[in-house]
């Protein structure tokens, strides 16, 4: 193996038989595990022979299989802005088995060895998800869990299947269509799909393009049409679109790019056909759509909105067949992707479901959330909060004195000796779709629930930085990347001097001063103990698990609050009674 080769976290992670949380453990409580010596600060790149030495001297290690070793080749290659190119020529030749004269000799070698013990489509598999990896933080593919309900609510399997929004064609593989349509606006992404698809024997046409201003597909419809598209776009086209056939149902608003993705897949599917396209939860409420949302309705289009995660909906769409009758009722509800498909097949075989002259009011707002309550059964819920309540654990860190006071240091030295970055969010935003995190949400510790407009100068928390609201609230944040909204601060650490927890918990036990002309936080002056890093470590500990005595007490406090108030509606409606 090539000295210079590199590994991202991911890699580590996946040699190492660990999970990617680990490895950012390792970072934070390891002083010897090996510095960055490439890639960036949110994707840094480590010496492939300095992490194997690490690994083997705590008794984890690690050799590389022939798939590691291509793989490694591979990057080494090149930029890792092509990366994607490559990944694509890699499986063109194992799908051809022809060598072209700009190939890799030891690349081609690596890969026909992997090739003639697990296949082709297995080799290219294992470079895409690498692939997928190495840029987890730019490609999202479509889940294999949601992939699979949408084949199964629009019965895809075996039939012809458009994917305008493909990817890397991951809703096309799990359909098993017997010819598998896509596009994509990336070349390079195209031909992943394409290659993945025809690996695994499937009949395929694949167009790179954008579908919404250069379809591929025009005058052509599918059986069923699955979708997952990007989310929050402004420059979808909404000018130069304006009059298209395609909107049959109005016009779609310049900051509701979801809905025209919606109208664009009810015109590729045939009569009678079925969509399934997955939807941002804000669409199924902001006002800018209500209009097309209730012509969806009244056309009896719009069968269902589920929501499936915090932020994400599933839709299910039926394109209309002249002549037919429209349902009365649309499945609106919360629920899981193990829940779901039963859900859908009760609704059409009983038409469960909410009345859609009901649903047709001022707003016209389908967010299954806003629902909840009507349909609640109280008794059930009563008892359900009461198992709950009985399980929250309320156990407090020990703690013990130390009959000292240790020196001290300020945020202002630390930031000054490069062992901190403190950015502040920008106090206003514009009115749009991208998601912010908010004060409420870091108190809460829940994903975002506030928009803004997209912000060049955007403040983006990534895991390990500490975010902290004028409110007190603060957390160490863990999971995708994040834009903080007003009121809020990032602290980034060197994990080599700083704790993350350990900053923390000294900055949520400060009381923060707050310049009186804006609403920034001012931490320079507050004065932290002075301990090693180790020791850091060990309060940083005890500060999480006091945060997590805290959320635990809220918890606690909030159910008991509906244990309250189903109780006595409960009981006011009959449907508890006094028991022994």
């Amino acid at each position: 193996m090539d000295d210079t080769a590199t590994v991202s976290a991911a890699d580590i992670a996946r040699l190492a038989g660990v999970r990617r949380a680990a490895v950012s453990n390792w970072r934070r409580r390891h002083d010897d595990f090996p510095r960055p010596v490439g890639g960036t600060a949110s994707s840094p790149l480590f010496s492939l022979p300095e992490v194997q030495a690490w690994l083997a001297g705590r008794g984890r290690p690690v050799e590389l299989t022939p798939i590691d070793l291509a793989w490694q080749r591979l990057r080494a290659l090149g930029d890792d802005l092509e990366l994607g190119t490559r990944v694509a020529d890699a499986g063109e030749y194992l799908a051809h088995a022809t060598e072209r004269p700009h190939d890799d000799p030891e690349l081609l070698a690596l890969l026909t060895e992997v090739a003639t013990t697990n296949g082709a489509a297995w080799t290219f598999e294992q470079l895409c998800e690498r692939y997928f990896e190495a840029h987890a933080r730019r490609v999202s593919p479509t889940t294999p869990a949601y992939a699979s309900l949408m084949v199964r609510l629009t019965g895809a399997k075996g039939a012809t299947v458009l994917d305008p929004a493909c990817g890397f064609g991951s809703l096309l593989l799990a359909a098993e269509a017997t010819l598998a349509q896509g596009q994509d606006s990336d070349p390079a992404t195209a031909r992943i799909a394409a290659l993945r698809l025809r690996l695994h024997g499937a009949d395929t046409e694949i167009h790179a393009g954008d579908s919404l201003r250069e379809d591929a597909f025009t005058g052509r419809q599918a059986d069923v049409v699955l979708c997952d598209p990007p989310y929050n776009e402004r420059a979808w086209g909404h000018e130069e679109l304006v009059g298209d056939p395609r909107w049959e149902f109005g016009l779609p608003p310049r900051g509701e790019s979801e809905l025209a993705w919606v109208q664009h897949c009810l015109a590729r599917v045939k009569p009678g056909g079925t969509v399934a396209i997955l939807m941002p939860g804000a669409a199924a409420g902001r006002r800018s759509g209500k209009r097309i949302r209730a012509n969806l309705l009244r056309a009896g289009a719009l069968r269902a909105v589920l929501t499936l995660a915090p932020g994400t909906d599933l839709w299910v769409l039926t394109r209309p067949e002249p002549g037919t009758r429209a349902p009365a009722t649309a499945l609106i509800a919360e629920t899981t992707v193990d829940d779901a498909e039963a859900l859908w097949r009760d609704h059409l075989g009983n038409g469960t479901g909410e009345r859609i002259i009901d649903l047709l009011d001022d707003d016209v707002d389908l967010t299954p959330a806003q629902r909840r309550t009507a349909r609640e059964d109280l008794g059930e819920a009563f008892l359900a909060a009461q198992r709950l309540f009985g399980r929250v654990g309320l156990d407090l860190p020990p703690l013990q004195p130390t009959g000292e006071e240790p020196p001290h240091t300020t945020i202002g030295e630390l930031v000054r000796a490069g062992a901190v970055e403190i950015h502040h969010a920008p106090a206003r935003t514009g009115d749009g779709d991208e998601p912010v995190l908010t004060p409420d949400d870091v108190l809460a510790g829940r994903a975002p629930t506030g928009y803004a407009a997209p912000d060049g100068a955007a403040v983006i928390a990534h895991e390990g930085d500490v975010i902290a609201s004028v409110t007190g609230a603060v957390r160490v944040h863990s999971g995708p990347p994040v834009r903080l909204g007003p009121a809020l601060s990032l602290y980034r650490v060197d994990p080599v001097h700083l704790d993350a927890e350990f900053l923390a918990g000294c900055l949520r036990a400060a009381d923060f001063p707050v310049h009186s002309a804006s609403t920034r936080i001012d931490t320079r002056r507050l004065k932290l103990p002075r301990y090693p890093l180790a020791e850091q470590r060990s309060y940083g500990a005890a500060f999480r698990a006091l945060a997590e005595f805290d959320r635990a007490l809220r918890e606690t406090a909030e159910i008991g609050r509906d244990l309250v108030r189903l109780g006595f509606a409960a009981l006011a409606e009959g449907r508890l009674r006094p028991g022994a």
